[in-house]
């Protein structure tokens, strides 16, 4: 295709040509307009002249007779000029001016006539123009007043020639000035399609150039280049997603195939055989649960849950999240308290901030469990430590009052709460679960007191199947911090990790719903 075929073909080309036409027919109307007042405001002219003059002239004859109206129409006659004087006899005979004809019957007539005549001083010439008004005078005489109209038209042609010159010059500069921003338009409409032809080809962190004027074309382009960085993030996220997964699903796979293998060598009863399908069952279980964080992963992230969201109070589900994990907290030995306010409302998908909540307190319960508990670390008072010394060979008298939890003997395995006076401090939680107004956000909180995260790794982890060295030897897929980082974005929120001094505090913020 040739570069004018090309330019033809463009948008902005066609537009240019489509004003031009627009503005070429705005400007003829708008120049014929003037045209055409200007040539009425030319006869206005003249009749106001014609008239001021048989005026004056029809008063001389009155005041000083025929004579005297003679005397001054030859005088006027005689100047050169458009002007046009005639008196004549009742009988039509000329007496005075410079008209030596007209056309037959426009002397008999009064008023205003629109007539071809001769001058006197070139009675062989052409045929001139002239309005003309002609007036009776008293005993039969009439007065002829007139002009040429050779300079209306005169001005008129100027007027038209002036206006064809003008729609022409803006039909002109307008083409070459469409020409212009047509070809700059198509350099860059052709630097972004080359661009773009890259990406296409594999070269994802290609971006389309941009002007820096602000215009229309630098908006798409900035548009399709957040688009551009979208897509290289989550296929980005998707590769690494894909070799996390072979990478972390080889594993548990491997442990699958090797149980069913040893089953099938070395079983040899039939509780052999249970045993080994006990771990099949488990590992697959595991491999399940990984599977159904990543489909919950990427429902978040397409946003669909969005359409579900409601307005419920966030205290009542860190409660009940709460009481749903006491057990498994005290099972290893912690203790787990929630502190929320009476009602937190926010808006969101209840599902999914109660499965959030509930991989930060798993985590929190799973890694509180390495810390020495919070108990252990409260100062006793004396009376209790007596108790405490013969916890494990059986009751030594009554239990002084207070408020506490107090470690057993070595080897008894129990603890004791105690109702300490109030003076002693209460026991501190290993795991506190919270929720409360902060600003215009809520705030659903976990904190532990167990080993905690670096500043520098807690980015990191918020990753799919991203897992720390010391944290390798756990159960868990890596995906729990993942999924709520997805649930805090779904809810135009965000997941904070901050430092709880020992431990880890997890914050999810949420926008706090406008008042109803």
């Amino acid at each position: 295709m040739t570069a004018l075929a090309k330019l033809l073909k463009t948008t902005a080309f066609r537009l240019t040509l489509l004003y031009l036409l627009v503005m070429a027919l705005f400007a003829a109307f708008l120049l014929g307009y003037f045209a055409l007042n200007t040539r009425r405001l030319m006869n206005e002219q003249i009749v106001r002249t014609v008239d001021n003059e048989i005026e004056e002239l029809t008063g001389q004859y009155e005041a000083a007779g025929l004579r005297r109206l003679v005397h001054i129409v030859e005088s006027r006659a005689n100047q050169p000029g458009s002007s046009l004087y005639l008196v004549t006899t009742p009988t039509g005979a000329g007496v005075a001016g410079n008209v030596a004809s007209l056309e037959p019957g426009v002397i008999e007539r009064t008023g205003w006539v629109e007539t071809s005549y001769r001058r006197l001083e070139e009675p062989d010439g052409g045929e001139h123009i002239a309005v003309v008004k002609v007036t009776a005078l008293p005993g039969g005489f009439r007065l002829l007043v007139g002009r040429d109209l050779a300079e209306r038209e005169h001005m008129f042609r100027i007027v038209a020639t002036a206006g064809r010159w003008s729609v022409a010059i803006v039909l002109v500069l307008g083409l070459v000035g469409g020409v212009f921003v047509s070809q700059r338009v198509l350099r860059r409409i052709d630097a972004m399609t080359d661009k773009a032809r890259l990406i296409m080809a594999g070269d994802l962190s290609g971006r389309l150039p941009v002007g820096g004027s602000g215009d229309e074309l630098d908006r798409l382009a900035t548009s399709l280049n957040t688009m551009l960085e979208r897509i290289e993030t989550l296929l980005r996220g998707l590769k690494e997603v894909t070799d996390n997964v072979a990478h972390d699903l080889k594993t548990p796979l491997t442990r699958l195939r090797n149980l069913s293998e040893a089953a099938l060598r070395h079983a040899t009863s039939e509780a052999d055989y249970r045993q080994a399908l006990e771990a099949v069952i488990e590992e697959s279980d595991g491999l399940i649960r990984t599977f159904e964080s990543l489909l919950m992963i990427a429902r978040a992230e397409s946003g669909e849950p969005r359409a579900d969201m409601v307005v419920f109070d966030a205290a009542a589900i860190a409660r009940d999240v709460g009481e749903l994990y006491e057990p498994l907290a005290e099972e290893k030995g912690l203790a787990l308290r929630v502190e929320a306010a009476e009602t937190v409302a926010v808006r969101a998908n209840r599902e999914l901030i109660g499965q959030a909540l509930a991989n930060l307190i798993d985590n929190a319960i799973k890694y509180a469990a390495e810390a020495e508990p919070a108990a252990a670390r409260l100062p006793v008072p004396a009376a209790a430590e007596a108790v405490s010394a013969d916890v494990g060979a059986g009751p030594a008298g009554p239990v002084p009052a207070g408020a506490g939890e107090i470690e057993p003997a070595a080897g008894t395995g129990a603890r004791l709460l105690l109702d300490a006076p109030p003076m002693f401090p209460a026991a501190p939680a290993d795991v506190v679960v919270s929720a409360a107004v902060v600003g215009d956000r809520v705030e659903l909180a976990v904190a532990d007191r167990g080993p905690g995260i670096a500043p520098e790794d807690r980015a990191r982890v918020l990753e799919r199947f991203v897992r720390l060295e010391k944290s390798r030897s756990k159960p868990g897929s890596g995906l729990g911090l993942s999924l709520a980082s997805a649930i805090a974005r779904l809810h135009g929120g965000e997941l904070r990790l901050e430092d709880n001094a020992p431990g880890l505090r997890v914050v999810l913020s949420l926008p706090r719903p406008a008042p109803a």
